[in-house]
């Protein structure tokens, strides 16, 4: 990027120009060189530099008494979103989120251009003819991960995977049954130890090559190779057969009636066995396929060998931002410069969708302190209180937390303790003045949330410090963190959502408690997959109960996720963790106008 823009907001900066255009100010090349850290004789070829963009006047002071003289010709808010339009329209987009994130843009103007990016977003057309690309791009406050199905970390990357590859059947969560997918078919026996699927014929990798059960064979078996961390739901397995290219057969070592929930999960993508698997390029069966993929952005094209309906989209750009500019997911479409629908039907509009699961504390055994002490822990359950943060931040908290369940949530009598109850409870601790640090994300609502507390803290008499992280790198603060702040998003399929948060061994709650906890949890649902619904239900309570009386997590409130878009957006239909369905949306084009001809 063109240092000029820097440069210039530097200097615009140290003269407040936004309520001082066309009016000239005195300057001297000394003092600007201080702002802008250089020697006089740079400075001078910086002003040139601006004067040739028609962003200042430069009048040198000559002689004794004359002053020089900086005329400021273009507010910076102007210029930015000039530059930012210009790149986006030139299909610059990395460069127009670089000129965002300039740590000289401040918060004001970050919000102007980012509303002026999001408008830009959206469905482009990439020619006027018939046969033009329907081009839809999303921004996401989600960095680009590599994107391997045996160790999926977010719930972004498990909606992204879902576009990709296809699993063998699919959980619907509007009837609580399964759908055909790769396979067609499937059976059982009585003692749900035997499963046969039979597979669709024809079924092309985004590569070319057919489908086979070997494939199928091979993703299982290579979750136990990579130790994934979502092996344990599939410790069961104890033969798995090919009985030819498009049938095959696991046997089981003892009754597993949710088998079919852990073969519709993500970890079983299946991947074809004839390549080395490649995270940037992955190869799947799926709506999309990964055509570019990096820190920045993920481009995916209409599969046109999908064994299903193919997408209408041609292809989707998902653009990262940083957490801290963005929590909302933008599906607008652009304000001039596109044939659009009518007005009528191109009105801004959102969807809200109540999320399963919701933000909470989670207590680190791991890191010795006052954390350990149970009566500590019930004080800070009292102070991260439910009602409170309802009341006191709002937004898009919803309800109170008494599980990742919002029915379950319900059943709870709410009331908020008061600041001396708190202390009273604090009093029974061993508590003397300790600082105790809580580590949280840079995402808006965390950090709110993470001040919020540290206010409460400093009125009950604890001293708590913040400690900011990301996501990813949870080892590096396991040894300084006394609590983390996590947040749970779970499936459609709920049960699969709360077994697997208790079972997956990459999550911050295996990462956070002693061996001899989550010995306790594993134990608690050793039987689980064996059980009817109903009782697998009461045992996923029962086991979730665990935490939270004894204070390992400390649930904070359910949450309202949304997503951003144009009603110009038709196929609108939210997927697993609230996603949109990407390949199921389609662009309504305005009516076209009579030309009177026959």
């Amino acid at each position: 990027m063109d240092n000029h823009i820097v440069h210039y907001l530097r200097i615009s900066a140290g003269f407040n120009s936004l309520s001082r255009l066309q009016e000239p100010l005195p300057a001297s090349i000394e003092g600007l060189g201080e702002v802008l850290c250089c020697t006089p004789r740079n400075v001078k070829f910086i002003l040139r530099r601006l004067e040739e963009k028609a962003l200042i006047h430069w009048r040198p002071g000559r002689g004794r008494g004359h002053f020089s003289a900086i005329t400021f010709l273009r507010s910076e808010e102007d210029v930015m979103e000039e530059l930012l339009l210009e790149l986006v329209n030139n299909g610059k987009i990395k460069q127009g989120i670089e000129l965002i994130g300039l740590p000289e843009v401040n918060s004001p103007l970050k919000e102007r251009l980012l509303a002026v990016l999001n408008k830009q977003m959206g469905y482009h057309s990439e020619a006027d003819s018939t046969t033009g690309l329907d081009v839809l791009r999303i921004t996401s406050n989600r960095r680009m991960e590599e994107l391997d199905s045996a160790s999926v970390y977010t719930a972004f990357e498990a909606f992204l995977l879902g576009q990709i590859f296809s699993t063998l059947l699919t959980y619907e969560a509007s009837t609580g049954s399964f759908t055909p997918g790769l396979a067609h078919m499937w059976e059982t026996n009585r003692d749900y130890t035997s499963y046969i699927f039979y597979l669709r014929k024809g079924v092309r990798f985004h590569h070319g090559r057919v489908m086979t059960s070997r494939n199928v064979k091979d993703t299982l078996l290579r979750l136990k190779d990579k130790n994934s961390p979502a092996i344990w739901h599939f410790r069961d397995v104890a033969g798995i057969e090919l009985l030819g290219d498009h049938r095959i057969r696991f046997d089981l070592s003892r009754p597993n009636r949710f088998f079919l929930h852990a073969l519709s999960s993500v970890y079983m993508s299946v991947l074809p066995c004839d390549q080395e698997f490649n995270a940037a390029r992955p190869s799947g069966t799926g709506p999309y396929r990964v055509i570019n993929l990096s820190d920045d952005v993920l481009e995916l094209a209409a599969f046109d060998d999908y064994y299903g309906i193919r997408p209408l989209l041609d292809r989707v750009e998902i653009w990262s931002l940083p957490d801290k500019w963005a929590s909302v997911r933008q599906y607008q479409l652009p304000e001039a410069g596109e044939v659009r629908p009518s007005p009528a039907l191109c009105t801004n509009n959102s969807i809200d969708y109540p999320a399963t699961g919701c933000r909470y504390l989670l207590t680190n055994f791991r890191k010795n302190g006052l954390q350990h002490e149970p009566h500590f822990r019930k004080s800070m359950s009292m102070l991260y209180h439910p009602v409170a943060l309802i009341k006191e931040l709002g937004g898009n908290r919803l309800t109170p937390a008494a599980s990742f369940l919002p029915w379950l949530s319900r059943r709870t009598d709410w009331t908020e303790p008061g600041m001396a109850q708190i202390r009273e409870q604090l009093q029974l601790s061993r508590y003397n003045g300790e600082v105790i640090t809580i580590a949280h994300t840079a995402k808006k609502e965390e950090r709110e949330e993470a001040v919020w507390l540290q206010q409460r803290g400093a009125a009950a008499g604890i001293r708590l410090s913040l400690l900011e992280y990301k996501d990813f790198q949870l080892d590096e603060i396991i040894g300084r963190a006394d609590f983390v702040f996590a947040e749970e998003v779970l499936e459609d399929d709920w049960q699969w959502g709360m077994i697997n948060y208790f079972a997956n061994r990459s999550n911050h709650l295996h990462r956070l408690l002693l061996e001899h906890q989550l010995t306790e949890i594993l134990q608690a649902v050793d039987c689980f997959a064996e059980l009817d619904e109903d009782s697998r239900s009461a045992l996923l309570e029962q086991t979730e109960s665990i935490l939270r009386d004894q204070a390992w997590v400390l649930y904070g409130c359910h949450l309202n996720k949304r997503a951003q878009l144009n009603q110009s957006l038709f196929g609108l239909h939210t997927g697993s963790f609230g996603f949109l369905d990407i390949s199921k949306l389609w662009i309504k084009s305005s009516f076209p106008e009579s030309s009177g001809r026959l």
